[in-house]
């Protein structure tokens, strides 16, 4: 028995593989980006060059409050928590998958209390014994020898989604700590805008007591201090929006960081606080393409879909099944293993489905069909991490002359209004003249202010189109 054993457990170890091989499809690479500098005038430059994304990229922004608000993230961030339950639940699936390669062994063991009518044949020897206990322990050792593959093509698609599971955990990191900075640099934009607003609101109320003093002289008239007035409450409206967000990005934080809303926030930094990283990763795309746990996560997936389309062709095949049994029976329990009471069996079968109405061709086509979806969601999964990336360099270039624009804006425009305000010490202003100086300076604080925001922000999108640098723990 042992040759036949060996050798049907040696064509298991040979069985062909079902279903496609090589899945992946073709997809067009765009050309290789040359190295960039961006280099405002009014502000730091950066400059992307070939180099690997940092492991943690955040601690470029140079900040010690943005560091410690990441590490709590990775620790209570519940999706981070969530994808990390999913990959330990995918892993045990996987390993369970893989033990039905093996054979299986069970021992048992039963006691029974018997009384059997007279007028029925006992199952003991003696004929006029009718009360008796019968001990049956055995071992029962089965096993499917995997001709076709369709146990492997099971324990790869397995194996497929745990690698699946895994590259999602790296892409919730990825994305918890994005946004996390994201909201940082937000709040950080919000806060200065308010201070700014509280400014132009200061500076608006200034402009209204000059006027009234005015008014006392006889100077202006009541239509120059209502329209003061109205620039005056104008700049206070503006106010309670800015606050409001400014509390929505710390109720984003705070969720985060695993906080429930309300709570205490650690310290969060202020723009000012945080660096502009001079140094940009530039990846080649075969690089982004193996480096992208999106990308990645789409790849396992599709090697799952084409180890589905295996099984359900191994469906269709003939199986094969093996098992043996060996025990012993007796009516005392230490005689069972006695001369006589041991028993044994072989049992082997071959069973190749006939007719099932359609079900196993039609649970292939849509196997097929799976695999075709899988394909289709790896090319537009890697179209768009070449999109990401894009669109993060034109945001980058694009903030720069933004930032120049904004900054000369806000010179100029502080310029004027020292202007206007002298003039009007002075007497000598119009109210229009005064309306148009007074807004464009407050519009100009707020566009470097949201300019200086943009740049950390599509910078903090380039390291995450790039991959992250956050691998599986």
């Amino acid at each position: 028995m042992k040759r036949p054993l060996a050798s049907l457990l040696a064509l298991s170890a040979s069985a062909c593989t079902l279903g496609p091989r090589n899945p992946l499809p073709p997809v067009s690479l765009p050309p290789v980006t040359a190295p960039q500098a961006f280099a405002p005038a009014q502000g730091p430059d950066q400059v992307t060059s070939l180099m690997p994304v940092p492991a943690e990229w955040w601690r470029s922004f140079g900040s010690g409050d943005l560091d410690a608000l990441v590490a709590e993230a990775q620790t209570h961030a519940t999706d981070i928590m969530v994808a990390d339950a999913t990959l330990r639940q995918a892993r045990e699936q996987a390993a369970g998958t893989a033990g039905s390669r093996l054979p299986q062994a069970d021992l048992s063991y039963q006691a029974q209390r018997v009384r059997v009518s007279n007028a029925l044949s006992p199952a003991v020897a003696d004929q006029n014994q009718q009360l008796y206990t019968l001990h049956t322990a055995q071992v029962t050792v089965s096993y499917n020898p995997d001709l076709f593959g369709g146990t492997g093509a099971r324990i790869r698609s397995a194996r497929a989604a745990a690698d699946v599971a895994r590259h999602r955990l790296d892409a919730a990191r990825t994305t918890v700590i994005a946004n996390l900075v994201q909201a940082v640099i937000q709040r950080a934009a919000l806060a200065d805008q308010i201070a700014a607003g509280q400014t132009s609101v200061a500076v608006n109320r200034d402009i209204l007591a000059t006027l009234l003093r005015r008014q006392q002289l006889g100077a202006v008239g009541a239509a120059d201090i209502a329209t003061q007035q109205a620039a005056l409450a104008t700049a206070q409206s503006a106010l309670p929006a800015l606050i409001r967000a400014e509390a929505h990005q710390r109720v984003v934080i705070g969720t985060l960081i695993g906080r429930a809303a309300g709570t205490p926030l650690p310290p969060l930094p202020a723009l000012s606080a945080l660096t502009l990283p001079h140094d940009l990763p530039l990846l080649l795309p075969s690089d982004l393409v193996a480096r992208r746990p999106d990308v990645s996560a789409a790849r396992a997936q599709l090697e799952g879909a084409a180890a589905d389309v295996g099984v359900a062709i191994a469906a269709r095949l003939p199986a094969i099944q093996l098992s043996a049994q060996a025990g012993g029976a007796a009516q005392h329990l230490f005689d069972i293993f006695q001369s006589g009471n041991p028993f044994w069996a072989l049992l082997g079968g071959v069973t190749q489905p006939i007719f099932h109405a359609g079900t196993l061709r039609h649970q292939q086509h849509a196997a097929e069909a799976a695999l075709d979806g899988a394909k289709a969601q790896y090319r537009a999964t890697v179209l768009q991490a070449f999109g990401d990336v894009s669109d993060a360099l034109t945001g980058l270039r694009t903030d720069a002359d933004a930032l120049d624009a904004a900054a000369h804006a806000g010179d100029a425009s502080a310029r004027a209004l020292t202007f206007i305000r002298r003039q009007l010490a002075l007497g000598d202003v119009g109210t229009l003249a005064l309306l148009n100086a007074t807004g464009t300076d407050a519009q100009a604080r707020s566009l470097v202010i949201q300019a200086r925001a943009a740049r950390l922000t599509d910078t903090v999108a380039l390291f995450q189109a790039a991959g992250g640098g956050v691998g599986s723990r």
